[in-house]
């Protein structure tokens, strides 16, 4: 029997870029439709997207409202609505013909003046796709709304990033793949065997970030390997293909699963953040107030920041001592995960960043690796 190839769906900015369209399309009474078409140019393929509905607000506004379908991908937006509201500016101050914002739900970034999480491919989509809808002297303001942006962006690591109050119109092209299915596992995997062909030594970074900030803190690019949530399986082929050091490099707030023995760090698989800190926070011997503080935290940066204020106030270490727990605690738990699938003597280090991209705490084995000159671009 066949496995069916797992079905990709679109990013969100198609989905405001389409929203935005019908509603432009409304205020030129142009007949609606029940589905948008615009080009989605990476790829250079056209995409018709759904409209859930669309309405005037007034003569010169008018709202479309997609929803999001992210394919067969483990995508927290998945049937989230996504508004746009496109107004006609009558005298316009400005030269530009579309003006682009962001509403409610879309992030702030707080390391760029504020400025909305509407990315380079978001604006470029946008921009493209309404033009062709204008007539020559007619301007627009775009305003693209998620009604649940805040309370999605609380189960994110979008904060940790620079991104608060709600969700980024992120992505470099149109296609969502679908990352958390098998074949893309098989992909990573085939990377990783390459690799471990050319080095002793590989470098498993959890998600984009990890990615860039490894290779700012000098670590040779072609030994590091992009794992999204895979790290399990991942883990267990480096075993199989004798890599004999790993070293893990990533956003407290997900290697802190690995402490937990959650080695799929998907949040619709596992979480157990907050327990795993209080655990930890109680084996060091932190006070009850303080652990129930920790434990009533919505996200792991919150404690991570409780831990700080606590050192800053009374002269304490605690916020190392916890963490140091912490990443010894992955290294260990890491190996243990490999040799329950086969003989593994190979060494495991632990390097943890927080929200401001600056490294929190390194495990012992984790600052041999990074100082090592086996991983240190040439």
């Amino acid at each position: 029997m066949n496995n069916p190839q797992p079905r990709s769906g679109y990013t969100l900015p198609v989905f405001a870029c389409a929203a935005a369209i019908a509603a432009l399309n409304h205020l030129h009474n142009i007949k609606s439709n029940q589905t948008v078409s615009l080009e989605l140019i990476e790829p250079p393929e056209m995409a018709n997207i759904p409209i859930q509905q669309v309405a005037k607000i007034n003569e010169n506004t008018a709202l479309g409202i997609t929803i999001s379908e992210p394919g067969d991908n483990l995508d927290l937006t998945r049937n989230t609505p996504i508004w746009a509201i496109v107004e006609i500016v009558k005298n316009s101050q400005t030269d530009e013909q579309i003006i682009i914002k962001g509403g409610e739900g879309i992030g702030k970034q707080i390391n760029n003046d504020q400025k909305d999480a509407i990315y380079s491919y978001a604006k470029k989509l946008l921009f493209y796709n309404l033009k062709q809808h204008l007539n020559p002297e007619e301007s627009i303001q775009v305003t693209i709304i998620l009604p649940e942006g805040r309370k999605l962006a609380k189960r994110t690591s979008n904060e940790a990033f620079g991104v608060v109050e709600g969700l980024s119109l992120l992505g470099t092209n149109g296609i969502s793949q679908p990352l958390s299915a098998p074949s893309q596992l098989e992909v990573y995997k085939q990377q990783l065997k390459e690799k471990a062909k050319q080095f002793n030594t590989l470098v498993f970074c959890l998600g984009e970030n990890g990615l860039d900030l490894a290779q700012k803190s000098g670590i040779n690019s072609q030994q590091l390997i992009k794992t999204a949530n895979w790290l399990g399986p991942l883990l267990v082929t480096a075993g199989l293909e004798k890599v004999q050091s790993i070293l893990l490099f990533g956003y407290h707030g997900k290697l802190i699963k690995l402490a937990g023995g959650i080695f799929h760090t998907h949040h619709h698989l596992a979480d157990g953040r907050r327990e795993i800190l209080v655990a930890h926070g109680a084996k060091i011997g932190l006070s009850t107030p303080i652990l129930q503080k920790l434990f009533t935290c919505e996200t792991t940066e919150d404690g991570l920041q409780i831990l700080r204020k606590l050192d800053q106030e009374t002269g304490t270490n605690w916020t190392e001592k916890i963490y140091q727990s912490l990443a010894e605690t992955i290294d260990q738990r890491t190996q243990d995960y490999i040799r329950k699938y086969l003989d593994f003597e190979g060494k495991i280090g632990s390097v943890l960043f927080g929200r401001d991209r600056q490294i929190i705490i390194t495990s012992k084995t984790g600052k041999i690796l990074l100082n090592s000159e086996s991983i240190r671009q040439n």
